[in-house]
């Protein structure tokens, strides 16, 4: 390996995708366990690595020259070999400035509220107090010193105004993690999560909820993958080259994610959109009929709606955790605000709003088997599928040219 990254656990990682699209050098990602780190650090068989968690720290042993940034903040992530002497960086402290601009949040005198004591804590404090707060606070779940406990903060520190989350929780595969509870900090203008896997954590998505502006950590990500990157090949990038690359990135991948009535042609539209862009192709009442062995108009007949939607709110919760994929949902998805909130961490919700008097009758449905209760569920959720989208797409025409259109709307 050349180039790459190393960290414990890279499952999650989108660092390869990112450095491929910077592109002139090839670029792989190397799971360490703790006792192979010395050996390959001391072997120093690569031109320039970054470093994830948990060897941010670690890794400073085996460095010759450290950058005086990286030393204050105490971790390092970006490592080049020049001639056999290592150097050392933290360019993280350049993305993580590099989000908190991007969201539009101006720190200059505030009060901010560090979610966590690790390697990227430091990286934060560092950030918040080079863009000009007045009163930085380290949170932690046990009494430390040179913290409080999030508990304390909740009864201390309501009046704060930013929380920067640099713990691991809410991480891809354990997605339904929240670091901090946002509900009773009162004067907040902003939350910053350094999470990049899902796309909008579940953080995020509570404080957005609240009418927080809060953003998630890829463009984060991105930015320090382009600063490191100038270190590895001695050359400058514009800024313009981040937002490129972040664009890109979250359409590569944002899910498309597919609600709307029964029978309006979401899983047809879905198979095609698939096929269309080579993404993969997931359909929840199909995943259901998986599960259980019985299809939805069974189960809803059999053992009632309530247990239905329970079995697809537990489909939801497993759906919602992959990436770059072309999901249909069953029609009834959208009365539970909290399927919503799941599958928009990682997607964008399309509501497919095809014609009333286009949408048929089908026997073996038990909720819409007469025209009077197809009527009555239009009535009910057509206010759902309008507030509980992102896009309102009209799918009167055939599904070929509908999923040409809707590309096109998407342009994925």
């Amino acid at each position: 390996m050349k180039y790459g990254l190393i960290g414990e656990s890279l499952e999650h990682s989108f660092s390869k995708d990112i450095h491929n699209m910077i592109g002139g050098y090839g670029y792989e990602p190397r799971a360490l366990r703790p006792d192979e780190l010395r050996a390959f650090m001391t072997a120093r068989d690569f031109i320039g690595i970054n470093v994830t968690n948990p060897y941010k720290r670690a890794v400073m042993e085996y460095i010759d020259v450290i950058d005086p940034d990286a030393l204050a903040i105490g971790a390092v992530n970006t490592v080049v070999n020049k001639d056999g002497v290592l150097y050392g960086y933290n360019t993280d402290i350049t993305g993580l400035c590099a989000l908190i601009n991007h969201g539009g949040f101006d720190l200059k005198s505030a009060k901010v509220l560090i979610c966590g004591t690790g390697a990227t804590s430091r990286t934060a404090y560092a950030a918040a107090n080079k863009l000009g707060a007045a009163n930085i606070i380290f949170l932690s779940r046990t009494e430390k010193p040179g913290s409080v406990t999030y508990e304390r903060s909740y009864e201390e520190h309501a009046d704060a105004n930013y929380i920067i989350n640099t713990t691991p929780c809410g991480t891809w595969p354990h997605i339904y993690g929240c670091a901090a509870d946002v509900a009773r900090f009162k004067c907040l203008k902003g939350v910053v999560d350094v999470v990049y896997n899902p796309l909008r954590t579940d953080l995020v998505m509570r404080s957005r909820s609240l009418g927080i502006k809060a953003e998630a950590g890829l463009y984060m990500l991105v930015a320090q993958a382009v600063s490191a990157s100038e270190k590895f090949v001695c050359k400058h990038f514009d800024d313009s080259l981040t937002e490129e690359i972040y664009g890109k990135l979250l359409k590569q991948k944002e899910n498309t994610v597919l609600t709307g009535m029964p029978g309006s042609g979401k899983t047809t539209l879905a198979r095609i959109i698939s096929a269309k862009t080579g993404r993969p192709f997931y359909d929840t009442d199909l995943l259901i009929r998986e599960k259980t062995g019985r299809y939805p108009h069974e189960i809803i007949a059999e053992r009632g709606e309530r247990e239905f939607r329970n079995i697809e709110c537990d489909i939801i919760s497993e759906i919602a955790k992959i990436s770059g994929a072309v999901i249909s949902t069953g029609g009834g998805a959208i009365l539970d605000e909290g399927n919503i909130r799941k599958l928009r961490m990682n997607g964008k919700i399309v509501f497919i709003d095809r014609p009333f008097d286009e949408l048929k009758v089908y026997s073996d449905r038990p909720l819409s088997s007469s025209y009077e209760k197809l009527t009555a569920m239009y009535k009910e959720r057509l206010p759902l599928y309008e507030t509980r989208c992102d896009i309102r797409f009209s799918a009167s025409v055939t599904p070929e040219k509908c999923a040409a259109d809707l590309l096109e709307v998407l342009q994925i």
